[in-house]
């Protein structure tokens, strides 16, 4: 629920939004209905949509803050100057496609006053189908963990720790764990913590922001932490409409951290195995063109190898 009086609220939450107006309605809804006992400012910043969002949002929810970008200045720059006007103990950090279910606000706030060890929190999520959506949280790269993708290793054994370190296997969420990663759809942070680490890194434009985030809180002593106590539904890439468009952010986000956080010899390593692991993918996709006749798959990876001069490179 949200509080119209002069109390301080607990928690700013703060919603980036960008061409998803029905979703983005959605979630506002859920966000008030089943927030739970917890007092929230909750800001919308709208990234420059063409998709009426902005107006929509506006019309819904007329005592929600709505601030009208301009221009589409990414995930990190957006939540970086919300933040900045932040007065409150706490940040939520709330993706535009999601649902939040009952006391998930409430439960996410009470965790981290209880574990301030963590200094980033978050939940748990899952499909519209109520199957478990394991995006909430990761582990970090490690040289291992970028061989077994790049030789297909995880993808054969899926569900095993050894195998799919970043995945962290089989776990299905539904304990309270250290992470090396927090995702920013759902994530709690304290501002004063936030403040100290100076926000997102506005050179990942999108992807990786939240990693290189809990990198750097890690640094300061934090541990990341999951509590399967506050669940949301969570779409994944609403806003990211070609799967190849998401594929190349994403391998230009992991560029990006291996550089920014690994030494150089190994950063070299790191990266290489990130040209074999597209390298692989682009040959094994040609391959099964050749067998189902198929070419859907081959045309993405063939255009995902071709622009690897561009994903190389990073942010």
């Amino acid at each position: 629920m949200t509080e119209t009086t002069t109390q301080p609220h607990d928690t700013t939450v703060i919603i980036v939004s960008y061409n998803t107006r029905e979703l983005t309605i959605k979630a506002i809804e859920t966000l008030l209905q089943n927030a739970g006992a917890v007092s929230m400012r909750v800001i919308v910043w709208d990234n420059a949509s063409h998709d009426g969002s902005a107006d929509a949002v506006a019309q819904q929810f007329p005592d929600i803050e709505l601030i009208r970008s301009t221009d589409n200045i990414g995930f990190a720059r957006a939540n970086n100057a919300v933040a900045e006007m932040a007065d409150t103990e706490w940040l939520i950090l709330l993706n535009p496609d999601t649902e939040t279910y009952p006391r998930a606000i409430e439960n996410l706030v009470n965790f981290g006053r209880k574990h301030p060890e963590a200094g980033i929190v978050g939940g748990r999520t899952v499909f519209p189908d109520g199957s478990l959506n394991i995006a909430s949280c990761w582990n970090t790269m490690t040289l291992w963990s970028l061989f077994c993708s790049a030789t297909g290793l995880t993808r054969v054994f899926r569900d095993t720790t050894f195998f799919n370190p970043e995945g962290i296997g089989g776990w299905k969420r539904d304990s309270v764990r250290h992470v090396d990663v927090v995702v920013g759809c759902f994530l709690l942070i304290r501002t004063a913590l936030w403040r100290e680490l100076g926000g997102f890194n506005e050179r990942y434009f999108m992807y990786g922001e939240e990693h290189d985030l809990c990198l750097r809180a890690a640094k300061l002593g934090c541990r990341p932490m999951i509590t399967p106590d506050a669940q949301i539904m969570h779409l994944v890439g609403a806003s990211s409409n070609k799967r190849e468009d998401k594929v190349l952010r994403v391998l230009q986000s992991k560029v990006t951290l291996v550089r920014d956080h690994w030494s150089k010899p190994r950063a070299r390593l790191g990266i290489g195995l990130l040209w074999l692991w597209i390298a692989n993918r682009r040959l094994g996709a040609w391959f099964k063109s050749r067998v189902t006749g198929k070419s859907d798959q081959e045309t993405s990876w063939h255009n995902i190898w071709k622009k690897r001069g561009e994903w190389l490179r990073g942010y």
